[in-house]
């Protein structure tokens, strides 16, 4: 029986390329999204012309009333979830001080809380199976700070900082938890910069490039496949080699 996934904010980005490269392995994948419908069933139709089954759900991944009601569609379509990539996330640039209580709750809620709800909902069936992965996505600002993305980058460390208890945690249970830390990756959420600004940050990088969402996902499947059976805890960076 095939395999099922969850993809939060699925629809885009790196969480689309993560969708499609399951998709062609076999898997069952469940879209998240919340805005982007369009693009989200879009995805939806191109992943069932490879053959499996699939489905898009618009949920609110900070809401815990959101959270349980896309579970308990999950838990009628394809009995469960095999595989959480908590990817969705949400940023914004701006000088610490001017940064509203606003702003940071909704960067907090759909970058680290997400992380929780997700986690906690997908683990009534990993753990009474004994077997799982979670992948999390974090952002090498979670390790190094970013000037003016300073609620942002605390909310990448926390999600590095809950990888690394979870996995703790549900060793025993059979479950594995790691997290993906992208440097600067070609998608929406970096189309605010100019394209000088992102030369620069590509200059930064020992390979001088700015990364693809394919090449996130292939590190994202690979931990969720069965060829990393003995790695969790970890916090791998996919980031070029930046040295900025």
């Amino acid at each position: 029986m095939a395999k099922t996934v969850l993809i939060s904010g699925a629809s885009r980005g790196i969480g689309r390329a993560t969708a499609k490269l399951f998709a062609s392995k076999g898997f069952n994948v469940v879209i998240n999204y919340n805005n982007s419908e369009k693009e989200a069933l879009i995805l939806e139709n191109e992943i069932r012309l490879l053959g499996v089954k699939t489905l898009a759900i618009k949920a609110n991944v900070a809401n815990l009333i959101e959270v349980e009601n896309m579970f308990k569609i999950i838990k009628e379509n394809f009995g469960g979830v095999d595989i959480l990539v908590n990817n969705a996330g949400v940023s914004k640039f701006s000088l610490a001080q001017d940064l509203t209580e606003t702003e940071f709750d909704k960067i907090f809620g759909v970058n680290m809380k997400s992380v929780y709800l997700l986690t906690k909902y997908a683990l009534d069936f990993m753990i009474s199976k004994k077997s799982g992965a979670i992948i999390n996505i974090s952002s090498m600002w979670g390790e190094r700070g970013a000037s003016c993305e300073s609620a942002y980058s605390a909310s990448k460390s926390a999600i590095i900082g809950y990888t690394k208890s979870l996995a703790k945690e549900l060793g025993l249970s059979g479950i594995r938890v790691n997290a993906v830390l992208p440097g600067v990756i070609d998608t929406d959420m970096n189309a605010c910069f100019s394209k000088e600004e992102l030369d620069d940050l590509a200059d930064s990088c020992s390979l001088k490039r700015i990364g693809k969402p394919e090449e996130v996902a292939e590190l994202i499947y690979f931990l969720a496949s069965e060829k990393s059976s003995y790695i969790t805890g970890q916090a791998i960076a996919i980031d070029g080699g930046f040295i900025g």
